[in-house]
């Protein structure tokens, strides 16, 4: 239980210190930058990844695609703490794993029972109603939330392949994304650098470097809660995304005090339901 609650710490903490960088003048491009620096060296020392498997067969447009979508997305996740908060992105990011259940009916005919269709009954709404504005609120930017719902939803979707390609340990895969994901923000940044002449700043490094630690122990924790939970991995499904809802909103709403209308609260309640029935349906 200890790597779960880890696992769940970290993932909120990563939006903390979006939220917290806010308050500075910051790059989110540098941040995402370093933040894949530093987590592509932390996956190297912890996993100790055999380079050497990596041939022509694996599945490279599947390391592509998602080396691209991860950076676009974090910075899409940026955005929506910034102008939407940390309760209704995590909300969103979490309501994310709805995208891939409906691909599995959709696209793999997989078959739904009663409770997988309450879940989605229940998730439409909550959804819209935790991205529903506040009256005070005049500028209301969901656009950033949907996308880094409809994101994760892809990435998934995209990992769970990759999943089933057994030539190659996870681990290497997963290492191979993030230096795809890194040499495209390095990139992107040395563009800025030499075009736009953008400068480093060292808060952007301590800040990126923060999320790159934070998001690594999401990884590596929830990895672990899965092994701990081999038995029972709908524990660690259920355990994650509700504990990321609650302490996200917890800390949203006391520490920075991120203003919910009564619907926004029935939308988050909604989406807890909509979780919790998701993971019954498995058994």
């Amino acid at each position: 239980m200890l790597f779960l609650i880890l696992s769940i710490i970290c993932s909120v903490t990563v939006g903390v210190i979006f939220k917290v960088a806010r308050k500075y003048t910051i790059s989110h491009t540098q941040i995402v930058t370093w933040n894949y620096v530093f987590a592509c060296i932390l996956c190297y020392l912890s996993f100790i990844p055999d380079l050497n498997t990596v041939d022509t067969t694996a599945p490279w447009w599947l390391y592509i695609t998602i080396g691209i979508l991860l950076p676009s997305i974090f910075l899409f996740l940026a955005a929506s703490i910034k102008h939407m908060g940390i309760v209704k992105t995590d909300a969103a990011q979490r309501l994310s794993l709805f995208i891939p259940i409906l691909a599995a009916w959709l696209l793999f005919k997989e078959e739904f029972n009663i409770l997988k269709i309450l879940a989605f009954v229940l998730a439409i709404p909550a959804l819209l109603l935790i991205l529903t504005k506040n009256t005070e609120n005049t500028k209301n930017k969901w656009g950033y939330p949907a996308v880094v719902l409809i994101g994760f939803g892809v990435i998934d979707i995209l990992f769970k392949q990759i999943a089933t390609y057994t030539s190659l340990p996870y681990t290497t895969s997963l290492f191979v994304i993030l230096g795809i994901a890194m040499t495209i923000m390095i990139t992107v940044v040395a563009y800025e650098i030499i075009f736009k002449k953008v400068t480093l700043n060292i808060r952007n490094i301590l800040f990126g470097g923060l999320v790159g630690i934070f998001n690594f122990g999401n990884i590596l924790f929830y990895l672990k809660a899965h092994q701990e939970f081999s038995k029972s991995p709908s524990t660690v499904f259920a355990g994650m995304n509700m504990g990321v809802i609650i302490i996200g909103s917890l800390v949203g709403i006391l520490i920075f005090k991120e203003k919910l209308s009564n619907m926004n609260l029935v939308g988050l309640f909604l989406a807890l339901i909509a979780i919790v029935l998701i993971v019954l349906s498995q058994h």
